[in-house]
């Protein structure tokens, strides 16, 4: 579903990325951790084109993201086209971003209406049935200052689902939660997982990658350190660095 190739990634003399190489299969969970400033949350956004690299090739379900090549050159597309692409990737972000004048089905019906077209009363009915679907059945008409951290996330994975991605990004979605807040929209995840959604997930929870993902990086400085069956890299750590981390974080 993902491929990435030699990835290069710089913010003006900064070089966040520095050869990305890896490779998601439809239907898995993979599991993306490290320390801040590792190039994880940059490699997340570089994959739905929010950010351009500078060199490589980044492919999402057999196509280039952001670029046609002619011959041996790319050639960035436009933003519209861009946009195109991006329907089939859903993102949920740290921070909610909820619309904060939109209840939480306004809030899941806005891109499906706006972007694909669909008619108000049948997103209204997929909205309230991916609520229902984030156990959220009883808030469909609450606005996000009604509701906790924790609910405001559950509906921002329901507004991600509403635009029937192929692919879901996760940029440290339990981040910016209360500690009791975290386990609910984990309860979440572990249900996508078990539909068989592919996902990315950028994420400090040890526990859900160890339980739920398939595979799992360790990036460190803008490169993959150490990559494996999430069990394995959390048990028996092979790099230094890898060891290093994991005894600050578990």
């Amino acid at each position: 579903m993902v491929k990435s190739e030699q990835v290069h990634k710089s913010f003006g003399p900064i070089e966040v990325l520095k050869g990305i190489d890896l490779e998601v299969r439809a239907g898995e969970v993979f599991c993306i951790v490290g320390p801040s400033g590792s190039g994880k949350s940059t490699f997340l956004r570089c994959i739905n084109h929010l950010e351009k690299i500078n060199a490589g090739r980044l492919y999402v379900d057999g196509h280039l993201v952001g670029y046609r090549q002619r011959g041996n050159k790319l050639y960035e597309m436009r933003e519209r086209e861009v946009a195109t692409q991006r329907r089939d990737i859903g993102m949920v972000f740290q921070r909610f971003n909820l619309f904060p004048h939109m209840t939480a089905a306004e809030n899941v019906m806005e891109a499906p209406v706006q972007v694909k077209g669909l008619r108000r009363a049948e997103a209204r009915e997929r909205a309230e049935r991916l609520l229902a679907r984030v156990g959220l059945a009883d808030r469909v008409d609450s606005y996000p200052s009604q509701l906790s951290g924790g609910q405001q996330q559950r509906v921002a994975i329901a507004r991600a689902l509403a635009m029937e991605p192929k692919l879901m990004l996760f940029d440290e979605p339990t981040s910016a939660l209360d500690p009791e807040l975290v386990g609910e929209v984990l309860d979440v995840m572990r249900a996508l997982a078990e539909d068989g959604m592919t996902m990315i997930v950028v994420t400090h929870e040890m526990g859900f990658a160890r339980e739920v993902g398939d595979s799992l990086v360790f990036m460190d400085g803008g490169v993959v350190v150490e990559s494996g069956h999430p069990r394995e890299v959390l048990a028996n750590p092979r790099h230094e660095r890898t060891k290093a981390f994991l005894s600050k974080v578990l």
